[in-house]
């Protein structure tokens, strides 16, 4: 996230406006001069770190929420590797391997991928490139779903040049940088 001193200020200002506080009662809250409260509000200075869970607190917010310029940060669910998405399609072809490609469970699964993907993964599990594909899929949508993605993980274990300058596009579209 990048921090920008002048969105940072107009949200202390609105803040302490809406709390109904002038500048020298937040900064004597604060132990600071209404100068750099002044200062915070035109985005001349950023807040000293020290101080910014006192001012979050004092203005009933959250540090993310003034560093961000009010902004709602993103919240993920998780974190999602290229490991993470190949365990979780071995896994798959394991099952079949395990319990038999007859298997209800595992037909089940089957399927249902590939009627929801219009597809036939089965496919995956004999070719490098197309396991790499379904690799890609599987970690654009979990990007999707709300998991973040380190855009290095992505760079240095996407096999293949296409997959994987298709990942971080995805994953820059959505907010990863």
């Amino acid at each position: 996230m990048t921090v920008d001193p002048k969105k940072t200020g107009e949200v202390i200002a609105m803040l302490r406006k809406n709390m109904g506080l002038t500048q020298n009662e937040l900064g004597e809250r604060l132990c600071v001069s209404y100068q750099a409260v002044s200062k915070w509000e035109r985005g001349e200075t950023l807040p000293d770190v020290g101080i910014l869970p006192d001012l979050a607190s004092v203005l009933r917010t959250t540090v993310d929420n003034l560093l961000s310029g009010g902004k709602k940060a993103m919240e993920y669910r998780g974190k999602i590797t290229v490991a993470d998405a190949r365990e979780a399609l071995t896994c798959l072809k394991r099952m079949g391997e395990l319990l038999g490609e007859d298997n209800l469970l595992y037909a089940a699964a089957i399927d249902g991928i590939n009627q929801k993907m219009n597809t036939t993964i089965e496919e995956a599990f004999r070719s490098e490139k197309i396991f790499e594909c379904f690799t890609a899929e599987a970690v654009c949508s979990s990007i999707r779903n709300g998991y973040y993605a380190d855009l290095t993980d992505i760079r240095n274990n996407m096999k293949h040049e296409k997959f994987r300058d298709f990942v971080l596009a995805y994953a820059e579209e959505h907010g990863m940088v």
